[in-house]
């Protein structure tokens, strides 16, 4: 099975999560895209869903599906989204299609956060993939410069302007050995928005498409 594949099974067995007359939280990717998809297919009757990003809000309106405002909805039972690295204490990285701050908002608001991923994703430890880091552009000089003093090496993702308006840092080369306390110390330098170790709020259940079937964990 290719990757496209694994995602769509671990996509398609988050919808044993959405049960009738929820409000939904709906994360930002390729795989949460086919979870939207699966959504649309399946017709489940739930209040509404809350959207992490301008992109998703446009396709679930799109399939028709009813669109909430997270500040109209108060906590919300679940949250489905995907990840970019699982650590096997379900601290994630997330942010490589830039919706990470909003991602982090829904997320700390549900209950129930369901992350989806191919296997490929589970990973001893955080800090192969390149780190997104939020940053308002006055700032982004400054707050490069910072990530370096915690061993990190910067580049500005080209092209790219969030959903906040504010630019993205890719960083690698980070020590997330401790992911919690990192995530507080990048979070503490001015001008970041957020970044996206998911380590303070993480996932709650795992669904890894593999090729054997869909691996579930709880934590």
């Amino acid at each position: 099975m290719d990757s496209n594949a694994l995602k769509q099974i671990a996509a398609e067995a988050a919808l044993g999560y959405i049960k009738p007359g929820m409000v939904v939280g709906v994360g930002t990717g390729s795989t949460t895209n086919l979870f939207i998809d699966a959504l649309g297919k399946a017709k489940i009757h739930v209040e509404g869903y809350v959207a992490s990003s301008v992109a998703t809000e446009t396709r679930l309106k799109g399939l028709g599906l009813p669109v909430l405002n997270l500040n109209d909805t108060g906590d919300i039972p679940i949250y489905v989204d995907g990840a970019d690295e699982v650590d096997p204490h379900f601290r994630l990285i997330k942010g490589g299609g830039g919706a990470l701050t909003r991602e982090k908002i829904v997320a700390s608001a549900a209950r129930l956060f369901v992350c989806i991923a191919d296997g490929s994703k589970d990973k001893p430890m955080l800090g192969k993939f390149p780190l997104p880091v939020e940053v308002i552009p006055f700032a982004r000089s400054f707050v490069a410069r910072q990530l370096v003093k915690l061993g990190g090496n910067p580049s500005l993702r080209a092209g790219v302007t969030t959903d906040n308006g504010n630019v993205i840092l890719d960083v690698t080369g980070l020590d997330l050995t401790d992911p919690v306390t990192m995530e507080s110390r990048i979070n503490l330098i001015p001008g970041v928005l957020d970044n996206g170790i998911f380590a303070q709020r993480r996932a709650d259940v795992l669904l890894f498409g593999t090729p054997q079937g869909v691996v579930e964990r709880r934590a």
